[in-house]
């Protein structure tokens, strides 16, 4: 019997290695296939779409928050991956009944280091998560933090408007990239074009998830803050904690290289 302890401190016990696992969370999805698990995992969400060629052939188990329980059950799971954040609670306790769920809840990169080195044990894939831990850590470590210090809004949401705020894993991804949100309130409060204006951001983020921001929301947005520098931004470089970090020094550099505030 191996024991383990997800980030909400909550006892895993595995009485085997897992050869079924259904993952709720899309990150921590394509995480499991580029340990290599192609066989291992049974059931994904219809938003688990990287990589392309895993999301056409795994069976889909509905939403990170609308889960198909009866499905699941189907699947005979011996493991469930969830995050406290993108699941809804009521549904991640129900499925605690059929077998061990394991939780994430990741609001900075140090907690993503953790998600994939004990995902990466969970699965017998340590030497793996161990390896693209090191590959992540050098990639940042060649990313210096530049001083830019521009005040930023990050907008995820559209009707109501919503920003990444304090103690997300978006803002500390902001923070890498040297820009200062001006959002003090936690997690993802929702904002008026009032509270916009008063904030009065230089540069303003618009994510291509959840919400799928285009060029006509960046023309708004300018007309709105016409002293803003308005980008859209790949929400998946700042928001997907697993293997996809590999990517996001890289992205960070090209996107600051595009920031020209002009205030």
């Amino acid at each position: 019997m191996a024991v383990f302890y997800d980030q909400l401190k909550r006892k895993i016990e595995l009485p085997q290695v897992p050869t079924s696992i259904i993952s709720v969370v899309p990150s921590q999805t394509e995480l499991l296939f580029y340990l290599g698990l192609d066989e291992e995992v049974v059931g994904i969400t219809k938003f688990c779409i990287h990589p392309a060629d895993k999301f056409k052939s795994t069976i889909k188990i509905g939403g990170t928050k609308q889960l198909n329980i009866e499905l699941i059950k189907e699947l005979k799971p011996d493991l469930i991956i969830a995050n406290k954040e993108e699941n809804d609670q009521s549904q991640i306790e129900a499925l605690t009944t059929l077998c061990p769920v394991w939780i994430s809840d990741i609001s900075n990169l140090d907690k993503a280091y953790d998600m994939i080195l004990t995902v990466g044990g969970l699965v017998d894939r340590k030497s793996q998560a161990q390896s693209l831990v090191v590959d992540i850590k050098h990639q940042f470590k060649l990313f210096i933090t530049p001083s830019l210090h521009f005040k930023t809004a990050y907008l995820i949401w559209r009707k109501p408007y919503m920003v990444a705020g304090r103690h997300t894993f978006i803002d500390d991804m902001l923070q890498k990239c040297g820009l200062i949100n001006v959002f003090n309130s936690d997690r993802y409060p929702e904002v008026t074009p009032e509270m916009l204006i008063a904030a009065n951001p230089e540069v303003v983020l618009l994510s291509s998830e959840p919400y799928p921001f285009t060029q006509k929301h960046v023309d708004d947005f300018k007309t709105l803050l016409p002293n803003a520098t308005v980008i859209l931004v790949d929400g998946e470089i700042f928001s997907w904690y697993g293997s996809r970090l590999l990517h996001g020094p890289a992205y960070f550099r090209r996107l600051i290289e595009n920031i020209t505030p002009k205030q």
